[in-house]
């Protein structure tokens, strides 16, 4: 799909404005003239993508949408458009969305590409087990080479993704038997140029490489970490670290079910990934190469705990984030100490919240070392309900150490604000109520939590079962966004 250029576009639709000023560099547009703007698709640090419609012909796009309010250095800026530069650079490749046009109005600049609207990477492995298909090895493959192809093009034109997650591949259509898997969100991505050392840490901390956790200069190998960590959830439904320390020492469990019944070959390739050493990484291109990939991937149903697994991984984060903020709504003022003064010297309009560029203002007079991308993480991780600040709730959640949050206690009294009748268990519809209060999600939202966290199959969440979920795996990127000690 080629790019929709500005001196395509007719002069009514143009708009003179000296005052307004550029990012992109060319001339203003009337957007709302030009698309239509629909569901929302998802929040990033910066921009959010919706649903959108080309008025001129009726054809369906998704539209990233970013206010210029949010991009108030130079260094936003530049990574807006080199955001759209890679985009265009990757166009007509068959496993990248591709892109539409970039305009921009006196508000913002928006970013139109090709809607990938068959779902997200697990999605489609479970409506291939409802569908009465198995999930194998063979299948796991197929679809894995999807993403190393993706990864062996970004980077043989000299383009890190840097966001390599389950998240980040999305089908380009609900056909099941043709559907292209394709990667998505380069707002992250760089160029790698001769001379300039990537140091940034900018990944979720499942993927996070561990040449990125030690501060240490990058190159393409963090996407191929990233991936290796992909392709274990997808044959074993756990991820292969939950812990910094873990990544680091980057030991792999091939004992536990199901890898006992997985090829070896399989396990060789991951092996292969997951080296800690970067120069001695497999390459994109060598794991299209290697036998599993080609040939050696077993077509046997893979173990059915892994499907269980699979479903539990995208599980508890919006539940999680939730109860910790329901916890700390109700912490003393001795257990968050110095808190209150750190949220108002932040607040510097007194507004009650803060935005992106009062939280990255405060950061530096701190003396925080945060790159500019890990404070639009922990910006995007904190602001829960997703409105584009951090309120005083939010904050105290996202900077209040985790084993003083997780204390029993503390769960007790979250436990209790869910189980709104005092049965002992949390209901999909007490679940959804408290989902509504906090603008979190819908009754379909509250449904999936209810079978992700619910180990008894009953229908309820019990208190054990609230406190495996809390205790367990890692709220991303919850881990990087502390404070205070």
């Amino acid at each position: 799909m080629g790019c929709f250029c500005s001196k395509d576009l007719p002069a009514s639709d143009l708009v003179t404005d000296r005052e307004a000023g550029t990012i992109l560099g060319k001339p203003l547009v009337e957007f709302n003239k030009l698309y239509s703007l629909g569901k929302e698709l998802g929040k990033g640090g910066f921009g959010i993508t919706y649903t959108c419609q080309e008025i001129s012909t009726g054809e369906h796009f998704a539209c990233k949408s970013i206010p210029k309010r949010k991009l108030s250095s130079e260094e936003d800026k530049k990574a807006v458009k080199t955001e759209i530069e890679i985009m265009k650079d990757l166009s007509g490749v068959s496993n990248i969305v591709q892109i539409k046009g970039s305009y921009e109005d006196r508000s913002s600049v928006y970013i139109v590409m090709e809607l990938c609207s068959g779902g997200e990477l697990f999605d489609r492995i479970d409506d291939l087990v409802k569908s009465g298909s198995y999930y194998s090895e063979r299948g796991a493959a197929g679809i894995f080479s999807s993403i190393a192809s993706a990864l062996q093009i970004c980077h043989s034109v000299n383009v890190v993704h840097r966001d390599v997650k389950p998240e980040n591949f999305l089908f380009s259509s609900e056909d099941k038997e043709n559907a292209k898997l394709k990667a998505i969100d380069f707002g992250c991505s760089v160029y790698i140029k001769e001379g300039i050392e990537l140091k940034d840490k900018v990944r979720s901390d499942y993927y996070i490489a561990p040449e990125e956790l030690r501060g240490e200069s990058y190159g393409k190998e963090i996407d191929i970490w990233s991936a290796g960590v992909i392709l274990y959830i997808l044959l074993s439904g756990n991820s292969p670290f939950r812990t910094n320390d873990e990544i680091l020492e980057g030991k792999l469990d091939f004992e536990s079910q199901p890898w006992p019944s997985i090829q070896v070959s399989a396990k060789d390739l991951i092996k292969k990934m997951l080296t800690k050493n970067q120069k001695k990484r497999i390459s994109a291109g060598k794991i299209l190469e290697h036998p599993w990939i080609k040939s050696e991937a077993s077509d046997e149903p893979i173990d059915g705990v892994v499907l269980t697994r699979l479903k539990q991984f995208r599980a508890m984060n919006k539940l999680k984030k939730l109860a910790l903020k329901v916890i700390a709504e109700g912490l003393s003022e001795e257990e968050i100490k110095g808190l209150k003064t750190m949220f108002e010297s932040m607040d510097s309009d007194k507004s009650g919240s803060i935005t992106y560029q009062e939280l990255k203002t405060g950061l530096h007079r701190l003396g925080s070392k945060l790159s500019e991308a890990e404070v639009k993480q922990l910006m995007e991780a904190a602001d829960v309900d997703g409105n584009g600040t951090i309120d005083y709730i939010e904050f105290i959640s996202a900077t209040m150490h985790r084993h003083r949050l997780e204390r029993d206690e503390h769960l007790h009294k979250a436990f209790q604000y869910f189980d709104k009748d005092g049965s002992g268990h949390i209901t999909k519809d007490e679940l959804e109520i408290a989902m509504k209060e906090h603008g979190m999600g819908d009754e379909a939202c509250a449904k999936e939590i209810i079978s992700e966290v619910d180990k008894d199959n009953d229908g309820r969440i019990d208190y054990e079962e609230f406190c495996a979920m809390m205790r367990n795996g890692n709220l991303q990127p919850q881990g990087k966004l502390l404070l205070c000690s």
